[in-house]
């Protein structure tokens, strides 16, 4: 595992694509953002996850952005590229190319849609990390993809040396604890992928956090998790209540949805957002303002 691939943890934002009315992607825009980034305290970038829109941008695409964060980054921090698919051979012919490009490791989603069976979950996997010599975090976010790995599929993939970490976005505290419990003596990290526990997933020990809320707090979700880390949870959970409302009104309709128009009201990014995403429906634009203006951040 190389240098950057150890150092992953804390507050890890799964950052934005920007991109202007037109759909396009904003590659001036993509720089200012991951510049921006280090500058506030985020310990690593997750390119093309969820966030970033990777369902909508083409495999040209797709590789062009991680390229370009990895670019801009300049091993100043790691950057870990979102290379899951619903189908094995592209999920390794984008971890292959993430490789290529000098990503610290790689982030695989479960294969959504096909609803794989806890076996074919297993072997999607295995299939991935013997094909690519990269560090590999799995991702498992049921809410989103209509299916879900239990902890013992987890478990067993752990014993593979090139699946390192695993993004558990249940936010589901007592079965996240039960996981680190069960992968105790097993090289496999743990990290939330749930804004809102994520500090008491850390409190058990989740080694970070796979973030939306950083997006548009960086600075306190970075201290959130350094707190967190450092065992301090009174303080964790205090700078947390900071940003607690974010953490829901993001989720208000499908994320990216809120996040990029928040981050475009902040005069951060364009307004682009690619179909079937539309721009945020306007019952939720004053919510939001007054969220981010409660947090600090406008």
């Amino acid at each position: 595992m190389t240098q950057q691939a150890q150092t992953i943890q804390g507050s890890i934002v799964a950052i934005v694509t920007p991109m202007f009315e037109d759909g396009s992607v904003d590659w001036k825009g993509l720089e200012k953002l991951v510049e921006w980034h280090i500058q506030q305290g985020t310990n690593s970038i997750v390119a093309v996850g969820t966030t970033g829109e990777a369902s909508t941008l083409s495999m040209e695409e797709h590789t062009k952005v991680i390229a370009e964060i990895i670019r801009v980054a300049n091993k100043r921090i790691p950057v870990i590229a979102g290379t899951g698919a619903n189908s094995t051979h592209e999920a390794i012919e984008l971890t292959q190319e993430a490789k290529q490009l000098g990503a610290d490791a790689a982030l695989l989603v479960t294969p959504y849609y096909n609803k794989p069976t806890q076996e074919g979950l297993y072997q999607h996997y295995k299939a991935i990390a013997e094909a690519v010599d990269l560090p590999q975090i799995l991702y498992n976010v049921p809410g989103r993809t209509g299916v879900d790995m239990l902890n013992e599929t987890v478990i067993r993939l752990a014993d593979i040396p090139q699946i390192v970490g695993i993004k558990d976005a249940t936010g589901d505290v007592p079965r996240g604890k039960a996981l680190i419990e069960g992968l105790q003596g097993k090289a496999m990290t743990v990290y939330s992928g749930d804004d809102a526990t994520a500090y008491q997933l850390m409190a058990l020990g989740a080694k970070g956090n796979i973030s939306v809320t950083a997006n548009v707090a960086p600075k306190v979700m970075s201290e959130v998790c350094a707190a967190a880390l450092a065992g301090n949870a009174a303080l964790a959970e205090e700078l947390n209540n900071k940003i607690a409302n974010l953490h829901n009104i993001l989720f208000c309709e499908s994320n990216p949805i809120p996040v990029k128009w928040a981050l475009h009201e902040m005069g951060m990014i364009d307004s682009g957002i690619r179909l079937p995403l539309t721009p945020l429906a306007e019952q939720y634009r004053t919510p939001l303002r007054e969220a981010l203006q409660a947090a600090g951040v406008i």
